[in-house]
Protein backbone atom coordinates (compact mmCIF):
# COMPACT_ATOMS: atom_id res chain seq x y z
CA UNK A 1 0.00 0.00 0.00
CA UNK A 2 1.70 3.28 -1.18
CA UNK A 3 1.06 5.85 2.02
CA UNK A 4 3.50 8.10 0.28
CA UNK A 5 0.74 8.47 -2.81
CA UNK A 6 0.42 11.89 -1.81
CA UNK A 7 3.71 13.28 -0.39
CA UNK A 8 5.62 16.24 -0.77
CA UNK A 9 9.20 16.16 -0.76
CA UNK A 10 11.48 16.93 1.86
CA UNK A 11 14.08 20.13 1.72
CA UNK A 12 17.28 17.82 1.24
CA UNK A 13 15.37 15.28 -0.75
CA UNK A 14 16.99 11.86 0.33
CA UNK A 15 16.30 10.80 -3.76
CA UNK A 16 13.55 7.70 -3.16
CA UNK A 17 10.15 6.87 -1.77
CA UNK A 18 9.54 3.86 -0.18
CA UNK A 19 6.50 2.03 0.82
CA UNK A 20 5.46 2.29 4.96
CA UNK A 21 6.28 -1.20 6.98
CA UNK A 22 3.11 -1.89 9.91
CA UNK A 23 6.06 -1.21 12.26
CA UNK A 24 6.69 2.25 11.05
CA UNK A 25 3.10 2.98 10.88
CA UNK A 26 3.03 1.60 14.78
CA UNK A 27 6.02 4.16 15.86
CA UNK A 28 4.61 7.22 13.96
CA UNK A 29 1.07 6.62 15.73
CA UNK A 30 3.53 6.54 19.29
CA UNK A 31 4.92 9.52 18.01
CA UNK A 32 1.71 11.26 17.26
CA UNK A 33 0.12 10.38 20.57
CA UNK A 34 3.07 10.81 23.08
CA UNK A 35 3.78 14.31 21.35
CA UNK A 36 0.02 15.70 20.35
CA UNK A 37 -0.27 16.27 23.82
CA UNK A 38 3.24 17.14 25.15
CA UNK A 39 3.96 20.32 23.89
CA UNK A 40 7.10 19.38 21.76
CA UNK A 41 5.17 19.37 17.91
CA UNK A 42 3.31 16.24 17.26
CA UNK A 43 3.72 16.96 13.58
CA UNK A 44 7.04 18.64 14.14
CA UNK A 45 8.14 15.02 14.83
CA UNK A 46 6.17 13.55 12.65
CA UNK A 47 8.41 14.87 9.82
CA UNK A 48 11.03 13.57 11.01
CA UNK A 49 10.47 10.70 11.52
CA UNK A 50 9.18 10.34 7.96
CA UNK A 51 12.29 11.78 7.14
CA UNK A 52 14.02 9.47 8.51
CA UNK A 53 11.98 6.38 7.16
CA UNK A 54 11.04 7.55 4.18
CA UNK A 55 13.09 10.61 2.82
CA UNK A 56 9.27 12.22 2.28
CA UNK A 57 6.56 13.94 3.96
CA UNK A 58 2.95 12.31 3.66
CA UNK A 59 0.53 14.74 5.27
CA UNK A 60 -2.66 12.80 4.71
CA UNK A 61 -1.51 10.25 6.75
CA UNK A 62 -0.19 12.67 10.19
CA UNK A 63 -3.81 13.99 9.44
CA UNK A 64 -5.99 10.73 9.45
CA UNK A 65 -3.65 9.52 13.17
CA UNK A 66 -5.34 12.30 14.79
CA UNK A 67 -8.49 10.29 14.72
CA UNK A 68 -6.64 8.39 17.57
CA UNK A 69 -5.37 11.24 19.21
CA UNK A 70 -9.03 13.02 19.50
CA UNK A 71 -10.48 9.67 20.94
CA UNK A 72 -7.96 9.74 23.60
CA UNK A 73 -8.84 13.31 24.62
CA UNK A 74 -12.35 12.47 24.24
CA UNK A 75 -11.89 9.20 26.45
CA UNK A 76 -9.28 11.39 29.51
CA UNK A 77 -11.31 14.33 29.78
CA UNK A 78 -15.42 12.98 29.06
CA UNK A 79 -15.87 13.89 32.48
CA UNK A 80 -14.83 17.48 32.27
CA UNK A 81 -16.86 17.17 28.61
CA UNK A 82 -20.12 15.84 30.45
CA UNK A 83 -20.35 18.68 32.71
CA UNK A 84 -19.43 21.18 30.18
CA UNK A 85 -22.22 19.97 28.16
CA UNK A 86 -24.78 20.00 30.95
CA UNK A 87 -23.50 23.86 31.17
CA UNK A 88 -24.67 24.32 28.24
CA UNK A 89 -28.13 22.15 27.90
CA UNK A 90 -29.16 22.14 31.81
CA UNK A 91 -28.00 25.24 33.54
CA UNK A 92 -27.65 27.36 29.80
CA UNK A 93 -24.30 29.18 31.08
CA UNK A 94 -22.64 29.45 27.64
CA UNK A 95 -19.66 31.03 28.78
CA UNK A 96 -16.88 28.42 28.56
CA UNK A 97 -18.42 27.44 24.97
CA UNK A 98 -18.33 30.42 23.41
CA UNK A 99 -14.54 31.01 25.01
CA UNK A 100 -13.56 27.68 22.96
CA UNK A 101 -15.57 28.79 20.05
CA UNK A 102 -13.45 32.01 20.01
CA UNK A 103 -10.29 30.70 20.46
CA UNK A 104 -10.84 27.73 17.74
CA UNK A 105 -11.93 29.80 15.04
CA UNK A 106 -8.56 31.56 13.87
CA UNK A 107 -6.64 28.19 13.25
CA UNK A 108 -9.84 26.94 11.86
CA UNK A 109 -10.14 29.23 9.52
CA UNK A 110 -6.83 29.71 8.45
CA UNK A 111 -6.18 25.73 8.23
CA UNK A 112 -9.31 25.52 6.04
CA UNK A 113 -8.60 28.15 3.82
CA UNK A 114 -4.98 26.67 3.49
CA UNK A 115 -5.24 23.03 3.57
CA UNK A 116 -4.54 22.44 0.10
CA UNK A 117 -1.56 24.82 0.57
CA UNK A 118 0.03 23.12 3.36
CA UNK A 119 -0.28 19.39 2.18
CA UNK A 120 1.27 20.69 -1.12
CA UNK A 121 3.94 22.95 -0.23
CA UNK A 122 7.62 21.39 0.90
CA UNK A 123 7.95 24.12 3.42
CA UNK A 124 5.23 22.18 5.73
CA UNK A 125 7.42 19.23 5.67
CA UNK A 126 10.86 20.76 5.66
CA UNK A 127 13.30 19.08 8.10
CA UNK A 128 15.04 22.41 8.63
CA UNK A 129 11.61 24.39 9.50
CA UNK A 130 11.51 22.28 11.81
CA UNK A 131 14.37 22.11 13.63
CA UNK A 132 14.55 25.92 13.77
CA UNK A 133 10.90 26.12 15.11
CA UNK A 134 11.62 23.12 17.80
CA UNK A 135 14.70 25.78 19.42
CA UNK A 136 12.63 29.24 19.32
CA UNK A 137 9.49 27.93 20.80
CA UNK A 138 11.67 25.74 23.15
CA UNK A 139 13.07 29.41 24.15
CA UNK A 140 9.93 30.61 24.38
CA UNK A 141 9.10 28.00 27.20
CA UNK A 142 12.58 28.49 29.23
CA UNK A 143 11.54 32.32 29.77
CA UNK A 144 7.71 32.37 30.06
CA UNK A 145 7.83 32.53 33.84
CA UNK A 146 9.84 36.20 33.73
CA UNK A 147 7.62 37.20 30.86
CA UNK A 148 5.21 39.66 32.29
CA UNK A 149 1.26 38.04 32.52
CA UNK A 150 -1.86 39.23 32.81
CA UNK A 151 -4.31 39.31 35.94
CA UNK A 152 -4.71 35.36 36.89
CA UNK A 153 -8.01 33.55 35.78
CA UNK A 154 -8.90 30.86 37.60
CA UNK A 155 -11.12 28.91 35.30
CA UNK A 156 -11.41 28.96 31.50
CA UNK A 157 -14.89 29.94 31.30
CA UNK A 158 -13.69 33.18 33.07
CA UNK A 159 -11.24 34.12 30.41
CA UNK A 160 -12.01 37.65 29.00
CA UNK A 161 -13.33 36.98 25.15
CA UNK A 162 -10.15 39.76 23.83
CA UNK A 163 -7.91 36.84 26.24
CA UNK A 164 -8.90 33.79 24.63
CA UNK A 165 -8.85 35.32 20.94
CA UNK A 166 -5.43 35.79 21.83
CA UNK A 167 -4.89 32.62 22.57
CA UNK A 168 -6.82 31.76 19.23
CA UNK A 169 -4.47 33.56 17.72
CA UNK A 170 -1.04 32.45 18.59
CA UNK A 171 -2.81 29.07 17.54
CA UNK A 172 -1.99 30.01 14.37
CA UNK A 173 1.32 29.33 14.42
CA UNK A 174 1.24 25.93 15.07
CA UNK A 175 0.12 25.33 11.36
CA UNK A 176 3.44 25.73 11.03
CA UNK A 177 5.43 22.30 12.00
CA UNK A 178 7.57 22.11 14.83
CA UNK A 179 5.56 25.09 16.58
CA UNK A 180 3.21 22.54 18.43
CA UNK A 181 -0.33 23.38 18.73
CA UNK A 182 -0.66 22.62 22.31
CA UNK A 183 2.87 24.98 23.04
CA UNK A 184 1.50 27.27 21.35
CA UNK A 185 -2.14 27.42 23.42
CA UNK A 186 -0.60 26.73 26.40
CA UNK A 187 2.02 29.76 26.66
CA UNK A 188 -0.70 32.27 25.51
CA UNK A 189 -2.81 31.03 28.27
CA UNK A 190 0.32 31.25 30.76
CA UNK A 191 0.39 35.16 29.77
CA UNK A 192 -3.83 35.90 29.14
CA UNK A 193 -3.57 33.70 33.13
CA UNK A 194 -4.01 30.45 33.69
CA UNK A 195 -2.05 28.64 35.92
CA UNK A 196 -0.17 25.51 33.72
CA UNK A 197 -2.80 22.90 34.43
CA UNK A 198 -5.76 24.84 33.65
CA UNK A 199 -3.97 26.21 30.24
CA UNK A 200 -2.95 22.61 29.29
CA UNK A 201 -7.07 21.64 29.53
CA UNK A 202 -7.97 24.36 28.21
CA UNK A 203 -5.43 23.29 25.00
CA UNK A 204 -6.57 20.67 24.76
CA UNK A 205 -10.39 21.20 24.75
CA UNK A 206 -9.71 23.85 22.53
CA UNK A 207 -8.21 20.85 19.95
CA UNK A 208 -11.30 19.06 20.05
CA UNK A 209 -13.35 20.46 17.80
CA UNK A 210 -10.35 21.53 15.37
CA UNK A 211 -9.35 18.13 15.28
CA UNK A 212 -12.87 16.74 14.78
CA UNK A 213 -13.70 19.17 12.36
CA UNK A 214 -10.07 18.56 10.44
CA UNK A 215 -11.00 14.23 10.61
CA UNK A 216 -14.49 15.25 8.99
CA UNK A 217 -13.29 17.28 6.08
CA UNK A 218 -10.69 14.56 5.43
CA UNK A 219 -13.77 12.28 4.55
CA UNK A 220 -15.81 14.47 2.81
CA UNK A 221 -13.23 14.53 -0.35
CA UNK A 222 -12.75 11.64 -2.51
CA UNK A 223 -9.60 11.48 -3.03
CA UNK A 224 -8.91 11.37 0.77
CA UNK A 225 -11.44 8.72 1.37
CA UNK A 226 -9.99 6.92 -1.19
CA UNK A 227 -6.87 7.33 -0.15
CA UNK A 228 -7.97 6.11 3.93
CA UNK A 229 -9.54 2.77 2.52
CA UNK A 230 -6.24 2.21 0.32
CA UNK A 231 -3.97 2.23 3.48
CA UNK A 232 -6.55 0.96 6.01
CA UNK A 233 -4.27 -1.04 7.54
CA UNK A 234 -1.47 0.66 8.28
CA UNK A 235 -4.02 3.42 9.69
CA UNK A 236 -5.74 1.65 11.80
CA UNK A 237 -2.18 0.46 13.65
CA UNK A 238 -1.00 4.26 13.60
CA UNK A 239 -4.37 5.13 15.23
CA UNK A 240 -4.49 2.30 17.57
CA UNK A 241 -0.94 3.12 18.86
CA UNK A 242 -2.19 7.06 18.82
CA UNK A 243 -4.73 6.41 21.39
CA UNK A 244 -3.09 4.56 23.57
CA UNK A 245 0.19 6.60 23.82
CA UNK A 246 -2.06 9.78 23.75
CA UNK A 247 -3.73 8.35 26.76
CA UNK A 248 -0.28 8.19 28.74
CA UNK A 249 0.75 11.32 27.50
CA UNK A 250 -1.95 13.19 28.63
CA UNK A 251 -2.23 11.81 32.08
CA UNK A 252 1.29 12.29 32.64
CA UNK A 253 1.04 16.54 31.26
CA UNK A 254 -1.69 17.14 33.98
CA UNK A 255 -0.34 15.27 36.74
CA UNK A 256 3.08 16.83 35.50
CA UNK A 257 1.53 20.63 35.54
CA UNK A 258 0.06 20.30 38.74
CA UNK A 259 3.04 20.83 40.43
CA UNK A 260 5.53 22.22 37.41
CA UNK A 261 5.96 24.12 34.42
CA UNK A 262 7.22 24.36 31.06
CA UNK A 263 10.63 24.91 31.07
CA UNK A 264 11.38 21.20 30.96
CA UNK A 265 9.71 21.15 27.55
CA UNK A 266 11.41 24.22 26.11
CA UNK A 267 15.05 22.65 27.36
CA UNK A 268 14.01 19.08 25.05
CA UNK A 269 13.23 20.90 22.63
CA UNK A 270 16.27 22.58 22.05
CA UNK A 271 18.32 19.39 22.85
CA UNK A 272 16.34 17.70 20.38
CA UNK A 273 16.54 20.35 17.61
CA UNK A 274 20.85 20.63 18.35
CA UNK A 275 21.16 16.99 17.83
CA UNK A 276 18.50 17.14 14.50
CA UNK A 277 21.17 20.18 13.18
CA UNK A 278 24.31 17.85 14.36
CA UNK A 279 22.60 14.90 12.39
CA UNK A 280 21.95 16.66 8.92
CA UNK A 281 24.94 18.54 8.62
CA UNK A 282 26.77 15.59 9.06
CA UNK A 283 25.26 12.75 6.84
Amino acid sequence: MAILRHSAAFGGNMGYNRYMTIIESAVLGIVQGLTEFIPVSSSGHLVIGQYFFTGASDHLFIEFINIGTVLALLIYFRQRIIGALKDIFVRHNFKLLINILITAVPAGIVGLLLADFIAHNSFFGNVWVVVVTLAVVGVAMIILEKLPKKSPVQEQEDLPKSRALIIGLAQVLSLIPGVSRSGSTMIAGRLMGLNAAKAAEYSFLVSIPIMLGVIAKLFLKEADRAYFFDNLLPLVVGNIAALVSGLLAVGFLMRYLAKNDLKLFGWYRIGLALVLTVILLVQ
